[in-house]
């Protein structure tokens, strides 16, 4: 079953205050929602979407078959990305700022994310790299061992974060999940928006739309948006679905024998 968090119209008092205190520390604020599968149609219809123009990616998680990494507050992917070389990426979640060392903070490639949802949010630091084109295919099928995916630095965080004892070699593969991603600018909007839509072998398909922006300006944003999409009709209240979880829900369960639904 899809992993789902159950929106609320607005955030408490103590809730805001903490997100507020987040963005201040973070790099970038990214906003979220999920469109739920009854809208979806009418949600591309609605912001005038060309699937056509949409860019096709295969995103591949590494955990261990009961989640190990995923309780730790770990996440480890590899994405192949149509048209240009694939990335990888060690992601901490969720993430004090305060807790970074200055070093991680000046590595190329790290960030802190603060993501913002109906109801929800969550900071983030994680640590990106490209990847050789084929490098990818190769560690999924078995013939490479999964390290070789990861530089230095990437392996060094890993290693400070990780479970005691499980090496990144020792991972279990989950994926693919195809992914198609979209940007554009919808008619009457003002802000680029993205949508991705995830395809899941058991057939249930996470729509997310999102929009990112600095952290000194993300309450506005956020109001400007949820405006805009109100008035086209898209559904902001409904259930809240996270894309990762769901993923590696499903993949552990057919690991362990399920049927992943």
């Amino acid at each position: 079953m899809a992993t789902q968090t159950p929106a609320r119209k607005v955030l408490s008092d103590k809730q805001l205050a903490q997100m507020l205190e987040l963005t201040k520390k973070a790099d970038t604020v990214e906003l979220k929602l999920t469109v739920p599968d009854a809208n979806q149609r009418s949600a591309v219809s609605a912001l005038d979407m060309d699937p056509l123009t949409g860019q096709i990616r295969q995103v591949f998680f590494f955990d261990t078959p009961d989640l190990q990494l995923d309780a730790a507050g770990v996440v480890v992917r590899a994405r192949r990305v149509q048209g240009r070389g694939p990335d990888t990426v060690v992601k901490l979640r969720p993430l004090d700022p305060d807790n970074v060392r200055a070093s991680v903070r000046k590595l190329p490639g790290f960030g802190v994310e603060v993501d913002a949802m109906p109801g929800g949010f969550v900071c983030s630091g994680s640590l990106k790299a490209r990847s050789d084109r084929d490098l990818v295919r190769a560690v999924a099928a078995g013939d490479r061992p999964i390290r070789k995916l990861f530089t230095k630095e990437q392996r060094k965080l890993y290693a400070e974060h990780a479970p005691e004892g499980i090496d990144l070699d020792g991972l279990s593969v989950l994926g693919p999940i195809p992914v198609l991603k979209l940007k554009f600018v919808p008619p009457e909007g003002v802000r680029q928006l993205v949508a991705e839509l995830w395809l899941y072998p058991d057939g249930k398909r996470i729509l997310e739309l999102s929009t990112k922006c600095a952290p000194g300006e993300a309450f506005q944003v956020a109001a400007e948006e949820r405006a805009f999409l109100s008035a086209k009709g898209i559904d902001l209240g409904g259930v809240q679905q996270t894309k990762t979880r769901t993923a590696l829900e499903f993949f552990a369960s057919e690991l362990k024998g399920g049927s992943g639904s």
